[in-house]
Formats: C-alpha cells, sequence, structure tokens
C-alpha cells in the first residue's frame, strides 16, 4: 500500500476531521434556468461529510456533527479499500449524501432511517451486508495539498471526477454498482433531468451556480434546491392552537382516515383566516385542539407517505369548489402514483382476481412502484402480453401485435412481421396496465441483438403441493453453477414453479446455448431419476418436476421479473435470493404487497443481472461441452 500525505493545509485552518458545517441549499419553487448554473439530482438521505486523513483516521459527519460511520461500516471498509488499492494523496474531504440507492435516481429514506436508528453492532453489520447504504459525493472540499473549496463549482467537479477516476469509483450513481463510494454528476440539462427524477420519484435536483465556491454553513441562493413535488386534496380535521398544526384527512368509504398535519406553505393572512374559521365552527374542542366537520378542503404537495402520513407538506391551495366527499383514499392515491402526461386510468375500482381484493387501481399503483426496476428488466425485448379486460374472472387473450390505437410514446420492433411492444417507458408499462395486460412475457434476447442475452432453466413441477421439488432442483442448480464459476440468478414463475437465471457474455448463438441447456438438463435427470424428467408429455411424468428447457429457445418466452400471473390469488414472479431458497419457501407468499414490501425493505435481487455478463466464464464452460461433443 501507497499513500501519500499531504501537509495539513486545511478549510479556513482547521485540522480535518474537526466540526464542519455543510453548505446549505435554498428551497425555490422555479428552477434558475439562464446560463452558468449546473444540475443534479437531489437524493433523499442524510448530509455527510466524509473526511479521509489516512487509514487510521476515517471521519463521516452528519450535519450536526454526529459520527455516522458506525453506523455505515460498509462506506469505511470501502474507503480502506480504495487506500489499499490506489495510489491516492491524502487527505481528501468529500461533500456528499449517505443514501440508500432504490434507482438511479431515487432513494429509500425510510430504510435509511431504520438503518440510522439501529443501535446493535451484529445487526448493522447483517443490514449493511444484505443492502449496503452509499456515499454519494457531490463536492470535493480538500485533495492532498490543495484546498478545493475555494475553486469556482465546475473546476471543484472536474476534480472530484479526477479523484474518483483514479480511485476507480462509479462517475454516476446506481444501485446495482458494488463500490458504494459514487459520484453525483452535473448536467446542463434541467429538463430531462428533472423528467427522469419524476419518473423514478426522485426526491428533486439542485441547481448550483457555476462560479460558486463552497462555503462552510451557509444557506446560499447559489444553490438552489428544486423538489419533486407530489399533490393530493383533502379536508381538515382539527387544529393544535399549541403548535399551530393543520390536521388532514380523507374518507375511505365511510371512514374519516388521518394522512397527517401540516404547517408549511400558508401566508400570515390565509392562516390567520383559517384558524379564526375553525375556532368559529368548531364541533369541539379538547386542550388546545379544535375539531372541525370536514367542510374545509385544501391542496397540499409533499414529497412522499411514509407510515401512512405525508412527508414534508406544505399548504398549496384552498379547494374552494371542491366538496370534502370527493377527498378519498381512491382518489388520494389515484394522485400519489403521479402519472405522467398522456396516461389516463379508467375503471381503477375494477376487480381483478377471485381470492384477492386487487383493483385496477392497485395494478397501476403497483407498476407505477416497482417501474425503475421492471422496466430495466424488460427494455427492448419484444413483449407478448395475456390481456385480461375483465379480470380474471372473463376470458383473456394473448397480443403480440401492437393495437392501432397505440399512443405515440410506445415504440415497436417488427420482428418476422408482427410489430412487437417494446415497453421501454414508464407511459408504455402504465399504459399497459390500463389495458389490463396482467403477464408480460419476454424473450431471452433483446431487439436487434443476434446473440443470446441470458439462459433460463424453468423448473415446473406437477402441482404447488410439489414445489418442494422446484427447491431441490434449484439448490442443485446453484451448487453447479457455483462450481462453474457462473453467477446465477433466481425467481418463482408466480404460479408452481421456480425459474434460475445465468447472465452471459454476447457473442453465443441459439446452439451454443441448447447445447449448454440440455447437457445441464440430463445431468439433473441422470442424477435424479425419481424427482426430474425432461419429458414433455405431462402423462409420462409420474409426479416429477419437468426440466423445461427446449422452452428456452430462439421465438420463445417467459413470465418477466416482477409481471403479476393470471390466477386466481394475484401472484407476482418474484426474483429471490438464494438464502431464500430452502424447505420454508412457498410461491403463496408473493403478492404485489408483499413484493413491494420486499423491494422497498431489501432492494431487487436481480440488481447485479447486468453487471456480472461480462464477468461470466461462459466460454470456458462451452470450450469444455464442444471439445467433450
Amino acid at each position: 500500500m501507497e499513500i501519500f500525505l499531504a501537509p495539513m493545509v486545511t478549510l479556513n485552518e482547521k485540522i480535518p476531521g474537526d466540526q464542519m458545517k455543510p453548505m446549505l441549499p435554498t428551497l425555490y419553487d422555479e428552477l434558475p434556468t439562464e446560463d452558468g448554473w449546473y444540475y443534479e439530482v437531489k437524493y433523499d438521505g442524510f448530509r455527510g461529510i466524509l473526511s479521509v486523513l489516512s487509514p487510521q483516521h476515517i471521519r463521516l459527519q452528519s450535519r450536526n456533527d454526529k459520527e455516522l460511520l458506525p453506523l455505515f461500516p460498509e462506506i469505511e471498509q470501502q474507503v480502506l479499500s480504495l487506500l489499499e488499492e490506489n495510489n491516492i494523496s491524502l487527505p481528501f474531504i468529500l461533500d456528499g449524501e449517505i443514501v440508500i440507492l432504490r434507482s438511479p435516481h431515487s432513494s429509500e429514506f425510510s430504510e435509511l432511517q431504520v438503518r440510522g436508528r439501529m443501535r446493535n453492532e451484529q445487526r448493522i453489520k447483517e443490514a449493511s451486508e444484505r443492502r449496503p447504504a452509499a456515499f454519494l459525493a457531490f463536492d470535493l472540499l480538500q485533495w492532498g495539498d490543495t484546498v478545493v473549496s475555494g475553486l469556482n463549482y465546475q473546476k471543484r467537479k472536474e476534480k472530484l471526477k479526477e479523484l474518483f477516476t483514479r480511485m476507480k469509483c462509479p462517475l454516476e450513481p446506481a444501485p446495482w454498482q458494488s463500490e458504494v463510494l459514487q459520484m453525483v454528476p452535473a448536467f446542463k440539462d434541467h429538463r430531462h433531468l428533472f423528467e427522469v427524477v419524476q419518473a423514478e420519484e426522485g426526491e428533486g435536483i439542485v441547481a448550483k451556480k457555476n462560479q460558486s465556491k463552497w462555503e462552510e454553513g451557509k444557506r446560499s441562493t447559489n444553490w438552489i434546491k428544486y423538489k419533486n413535488w407530489k399533490t393530493c386534496r383533502c379536508f381538515i380535521t382539527s387544529f393544535d392552537e399549541n403548535n399551530n398544526y393543520f390536521f388532514i384527512a380523507v374518507y375511505d368509504r365511510d371512514n374519516i382516515v388521518s394522512i397527517g398535519s401540516f404547517h408549511f406553505g400558508l401566508s400570515p393572512e390565509e392562516k390567520r383566516i383559517l384558524k379564526e374559521s375553525i375556532r368559529k365552527n368548531s364541533s369541539s374542542k379538547k386542550h388546545s385542539q379544535y375539531f372541525i366537520e370536514p367542510s374545509i378542503t385544501v391542496e397540499l404537495k409533499y414529497l412522499h407517505m411514509y407510515e401512512g402520513q405525508l412527508r414534508e407538506p406544505h399548504f398549496n391551495q384552498f379547494l374552494f369548489n371542491t366538496s370534502p366527499d370527493t377527498c378519498t383514499m381512491g382518489q388520494f392515491q389515484l394522485d400519489e402514483a403521479s402519472l405522467p402526461p398522456g396516461v389516463d386510468i379508467t375503471h381503477p375500482d375494477k376487480d381483478l382476481y377471485r381470492d384477492v381484493s386487487f383493483t385496477k387501481l392497485d395494478y397501476i399503483r403497483y407498476l407505477r412502484k416497482m417501474s425503475v426496476v421492471i422496466l430495466p428488466l424488460i427494455k427492448e425485448r419484444p413483449l407478448t402480453c395475456i390481456r385480461y379486460p375483465h379480470g380474471v374472472f372473463g376470458e383473456s387473450f394473448y397480443q403480440k401485435n401492437t393495437s392501432d390505437y397505440a399512443p405515440s410514446f410506445v415504440t415497436t420492433s417488427n420482428v418476422d412481421g408482427i410489430d412487437y411492444i417494446l415497453c421501454n417507458n414508464l407511459q408504455t408499462l402504465l399504459w399497459l396496465g390500463n389495458q389490463l395486460a396482467l403477464e408480460l412475457h419476454v424473450p431471452f434476447q433483446k431487439y436487434k441483438e443476434g446473440t443470446v442475452s441470458e439462459i433460463v432453466f424453468d423448473l415446473d413441477p406437477p402441482d404447488r403441493k410439489q414445489f418442494s421439488l422446484a427447491v431441490k432442483a434449484a439448490k442443485v442448480l446453484k451448487g453447479l453453477f457455483d462450481q462453474l464459476n457462473l453467477h446465477s440468478f433466481v425467481k418463482t414463475s408466480g404460479n408452481k414453479g421456480l425459474q434460475v437465471y445465468i447472465p452471459i457474455p454476447a457473442g453465443y448463438s441459439w446452439d451454443d446455448t441448447s447445447r449448454f441447456t440440455e447437457f445441464i438438463a440430463r445431468y439433473l435427470v441422470s442424477n435424479f431419476p425419481d424427482d426430474f424428467t425432461i419429458e414433455r408429455l405431462k402423462k409420462n411424468r409420474k409426479g416429477r418436476l419437468y426440466v423445461d428447457y427446449i422452452q428456452h429457445g430462439e421465438g420463445k418466452t417467459i413470465i418477466a421479473p416482477y409481471s403479476l400471473r393470471g390466477n386466481d390469488d394475484g401472484l407476482v414472479a418474484t426474483p429471490l435470493f438464494w438464502h431464500e431458497v430452502n424447505d420454508t419457501l412457498h410461491p403463496e407468499r408473493f403478492t404485489p404487497e408483499v413484493v413491494l414490501r420486499r423491494f422497498q425493505q431489501w432492494g431487487c435481487p436481480f440488481r447485479h443481472f447486468e453487471s456480472v455478463k461480462g464477468r461470466q466464464p461462459f466460454d470456458k464452460v462451452m470450450k469444455f461441452l464442444k471439445e467433450e461433443g
């Protein structure tokens, strides 16, 4: 290890690692758009200043000078690894945000709060390994003997990029990166950046003046934060004169359901009139709180829901012509989905399944929340849909050809005379949801790619009662692929089986992959003849699991990860972590609600799917198979 220690020339003559107050942005309702401004994604996390003085002296300070490294040991481990592997001049001091990434442009603040409350060292270690937090650096304050904070924004950004390039750290954030130190880049096109942030339900963007310096402890108009607000309509239920908070709710059928309280956004005159009206018309008073029957309707803006309450709610306007009766939970949930322009939802209350309560609106909200992982996994793949226009109660049909009435944002691909839909954007995904395309099936290669993208083994037991056969087969495959040094991934089929994936590098033909799949399938059957079969006729399988290797071929498709299925219980084809594949695993567990919660807590088990492709030693496997004939 070779580390260069520079003289301690530091910010305001402080010793590096002493308490530093971060520069803060000012909240505006409009972005500056004139020349001389750059734009960054604003992530929802914990602000932190990372000071690396030596391998023995690393600090991660919060805004209130609390030491955060004990809560996020993965960040310290990453720094130590970088110092070991690279020649980096020290000290360096980074300004950034600690986050748990949800997508490249959004983060899971609620899960970060869970991490922030942990105190048990073993629990912290387990959490850091299961879903590592990331430190997203957006500014460089010092590097070696250079106090970078005195340079203008653009030069600081150039220095930051130079440092991260030297450390071989990602220059853009992404949850699939193995490195937890990642850089936040700057953009000139604020419109496109904000569209991406909206699509991924990120917190917002920050505009930074090109000529601005980093000013310690100052809230500056050289940095402007612009939030990605959601809006909702609700009615006021009470007012607490002790803290000046107004409490709000919506109707859920005949019940009044609280969604939080607000304080900010009212002008002094609006606040005075509102207080006076509530006092005058209150139905009761308890201590300092005046209660009122639903009569005053307001529109609020907020970031998102957290534990049933609005986060950062601000008053937006009074809705004098809107009846409180229209402030329903259904309308709130539709507004909360923040649908993009051009996407309309019809019959949101339509029930879709027999055995579970799940409406069309529930499906749209599921697709909206999961879009950040669904879209990367199906992008550029010609889509075959199974549509259920009346839910699973009525007839269903396959659709390959794009409808004549498809909107202009739907892109298509012509394959063998069929105009397939390419689900490449959020609008298309939600439009398909409104068409009640419950099942999304994709091929094993992308459009215009002449080679196979991945290999999939479909493990199909006779019924759910024999799901344990799928678990056994998957575990055998996992052990075999581990011996071959091949990364593998697993998901439920959403019905009664499991599907095991192997991402492969570009360049392999269908003949290559069919040789491999047949070899593996025959290996399974020869070693476990009482459990597995490659017999295509069901009547000849005799209660054994069918290893469907023939399904992996040109023109064939498989259910997409996170797609719903058209069975009565509304299950999801769910990516799993390998440690979950055991005797306690049951496919009935994976409903849309459970999958949403899993993704929020643990992220996507397929997040490294694309990044491992280039590292797979598939050439060695194919060489062996060809030599063996």
